[in-house]
């Protein structure tokens, strides 16, 4: 049996047992709440294994790769390192709220704190914001079938897009929550695989340290000036305060078993995400030396395995290369499903029943990955993809969603001002200021906004209360997401009926 039998062979198989998983979950599936946030039953081990697989996709594997290739550590600022600071603040600030709401989208806060338009805004962003990022995980799971088994990149997008596509449809969060946990196991294995295998080979770390430039560890920046280091803050904080007002993070969170679990599924999958993350860094650092004048960085990481790793080995690694890209798209494509489904479908149809909610749901899947594909099969660049993407989150959604939780003045009218500033700077100041971050101007027009009109509307607009799925106010006490016993008792929710203190 040839090589490349063996890589395609284990490929198929791969793929065939992803799809066996996602018709078992698709059994647990009997309401729009199982689909989209797994009944809210997720133990600890699976909601962390989930978060860690969701954030280690192409942005990750094969975009911060490269981008460490040609930048050394400050070049990966955003991803791993930004990425790490979203999960931990998102464990120590967002999520023991968000759970204790009993939301099903993250999109329901905005609506039901701010109101229908506010809700509308953040459902529009949000779909936007995970058709593209989608795209950038098929874009990635073309390049490695291309690279490492030989298929062409159109035809591995397409492979990519069926698969993920018929899991997903069958069983949402429960088909999502599983298959990454298998994925995270086998990419795993792979990177322990390859690392260690392309060091020995290379001679050693001392061999690639002392051919390195003397600036590749560097994380601040050298050059200085505004424009340095606003660029410098951008990095940090377009995963790392942007992502923390997405859908597929807070999909997590709701669909924990109880507060604790939240909190805590964060915290370890911080960390574990910034302990795996960091090896495509170093496979990217040691093929700037061992691969020097790569065409596309972005390719290092899978080139390196193709180079450095036999049949067996190399079919295992591809498997973890796929693992990473699928188990960030199945979550990149509920997202949006389950805000068409939740939240855009029942507000065109308000005597929409809960399973037609359920079908719309499931069916918005494939729409939305078709549109995806379009843009895969379209795009190049994943890692400014992964980035850009999430630009609009960061701008729009982050303050109104921070000062939800921890603002009792924030009013509809000051949040609808920030998401509006926001967005309207970040599209107006790329042209006016090329040389400067727009996301970042935009990030604090809308914090400036937010403050401003709130405080300047608070008798015409007196501020909601927070209220639970149910209508029920929920109480501000205990939002800290302060380490706990794992597992046990929720930490607030059996007060999710008491009044709201102020």
């Amino acid at each position: 049996m040839s090589d490349q039998t063996i890589v395609i062979t284990g490929v198929g198989l791969y793929l065939v047992g992803m799809l066996a998983v996602g018709y078992l979950a698709s059994r647990k599936v009997r309401t729009a709440e199982d689909f989209v946030v797994a009944g809210r039953r997720l133990p600890l081990w699976l909601c962390s294994a989930t978060l860690m697989a969701t954030w280690l996709g192409a942005g990750t594997v094969m975009g911060a790769g490269g981008a460490a290739y040609t930048g050394g550590l400050l070049g990966v600022i955003a991803d791993p390192f930004g990425a790490a600071l979203c999960l931990f603040l998102a464990g120590l600030f967002y999520v023991r709220m968000m759970r204790r709401l009993r939301l099903l989208t993250i999109v329901s806060f905005f609506e039901g704190k701010y109101g229908r338009a506010a809700g509308l805004i953040a459902s529009l962003a949000m779909v936007a914001v995970y058709v593209g990022w989608t795209g950038a995980q098929l874009v990635a799971f073309g390049f490695v079938l291309h690279t490492l088994a030989g298929i062409g990149t159109s035809s591995g997008i397409l492979i990519a897009t069926v698969i993920v596509l018929a899991y997903t449809t069958a069983g949402g969060m429960w088909a999502v929550a599983l298959t990454d946990f298998v994925q995270l196991v086998i990419l795993i294995a792979g990177f322990v695989l390859i690392l260690p295998q392309v060091l020995a080979d290379a001679g050693g770390w001392e061999a690639i340290a002392a051919a390195l430039p003397a600036d590749t560890f560097r994380m601040t920046p050298s050059e200085p000036g505004l424009a340095s280091w606003l660029d410098y803050l951008r990095a940090w904080s377009v995963i790392g305060l942007g992502n923390i007002a997405a859908q597929d993070l807070m999909q997590r969170s709701l669909s924990s078993r109880d507060e604790s679990v939240a909190q805590n599924s964060c915290y370890i999958a911080g960390v574990g995400y910034l302990t795996i993350g960091m090896i495509p860094v170093l496979l990217g650092i040691i093929g700037s030396v061992v691969l020097p004048g790569l065409e596309d960085p972005e390719f290092v990481v899978p080139q390196l395995a193709l180079q450095h790793l036999p049949a067996i080995p190399l079919a295992i690694f591809i498997g973890a290369l796929l693992a990473a890209i699928m188990s960030s798209a199945d979550s990149a494509l509920l997202a949006p499903a389950s805000i068409i489904g939740e939240n855009l479908f029942p507000a065109a149809f308000r005597d929409a029943t809960r399973q037609q909610v359920l079908t719309v749901t499931r069916w918005s899947v494939p729409a939305v990955g078709l549109v995806s594909l379009v843009i895969a099969l379209w795009a190049h660049n994943i890692y400014n993809l992964f980035l850009d993407s999430f630009s609009v989150l960061l701008v729009s959604l982050l303050v109104p969603l921070t000062a939800g939780i921890w603002w009792p003045k924030a009013n509809r009218t000051g949040a609808l001002a920030s998401m509006i500033c926001g967005l309207a700077v970040w599209v107006g100041a790329a042209p006016l200021w090329p040389d400067l971050p727009s996301d970042m101007l935009g990030l604090g027009a809308s914090a400036v906004a937010m403050i401003a009109v709130t405080l300047a509307t608070q008798k015409a607009d007196p501020p909601a209360l927070l209220r639970d799925n149910d209508g029920e106010v929920v109480p501000l006490r205990d939002r800290l997401g302060i380490l706990k016993p794992f597992g046990g008792r929720p930490g607030s929710t059996p007060g999710d009926s008491a009044r709201q203190e102020r």
